[in-house]
């Protein structure tokens, strides 16, 4: 993989992050990076879908949930969780640290976006990796150093704030097992999927590939 860069790529980010500055934070520390020769822009992902090399899973692949770390810290100790949880949220504002809280009153500050659950207490927010550890184990993932794990477990583009009910009913299956219950997150869900395997040259099953063809079908062309 390339030598981690800092970046923020989008006003919508730096909003974000602004919440997390104001607490004393800073939140623009090195973040992982996509893999060598990997692309930020994928205009066409049916054909970015068709370049993922298509293998059986690896079942007998090591995985060992710990090897992979935990949220990183940055800055002044924001946490990858902290971060995406302010980057996700609507109407936090920063309490202790970097925890972001919602506010007693007004609107659910998260949507899950897998059951489109709202979602006011932090407690009820997992972090879930679209792409999951296992999963990236099982397709070729399983013999990367300590660092490359870490850094994947810390990629922003690939997690997501969701209820915990639909993120515990994911688990670490692929798409070929496990959808969003909310058919209009498909597009959105296969989208990050598919850029994620391909940022980190891992390869889908057949009928992985195909579950992710479907739900691609149901994004809008413009």
């Amino acid at each position: 993989m390339r030598t981690t860069t800092t970046t923020t790529t989008t006003m919508t980010v730096l909003a974000a992050l602004a919440v997390l500055t104001a607490s004393g934070c800073d939140p623009t520390a090195a973040l992982p990076t996509p893999a060598a020769g990997a692309q930020s822009a994928r205009p066409d992902l049916a054909a970015s879908l068709s370049a993922l090399p298509v293998r059986p899973e690896d079942t007998t692949a090591p995985y060992d949930r710990d090897e992979w770390g935990d949220w990183a810290s940055h800055g002044h100790g924001c946490n990858t969780r902290e971060i995406v949880l302010t980057e996700q949220g609507h109407g936090t504002q920063p309490g202790s640290g970097c925890r972001p809280v919602c506010p007693p009153s007004g609107p659910a500050c998260w949507t899950s976006p897998y059951d489109g659950a709202r979602i006011r207490d932090t407690r009820r927010v997992q972090i879930d990796h679209r792409v999951p550890l296992g999963e990236a184990a099982r397709s070729g993932a399983a013999d990367w150093t300590r660092a490359q794990r870490e850094r994947f477990y810390n990629d922003r583009n690939n997690l997501v704030a969701a209820s915990v009910h639909s993120n515990t009913s994911k688990g670490d299956d692929d798409p070929a097992r496990w959808r969003p219950t909310d058919r209009a997150a498909w597009c959105g869900y296969a989208t990050a999927y598919v850029t994620t395997k391909h940022t980190y040259g891992l390869s889908v099953d057949r009928p992985e590939r195909d579950a992710l063809a479907a739900m691609l079908a149901t994004c809008r062309r413009s």
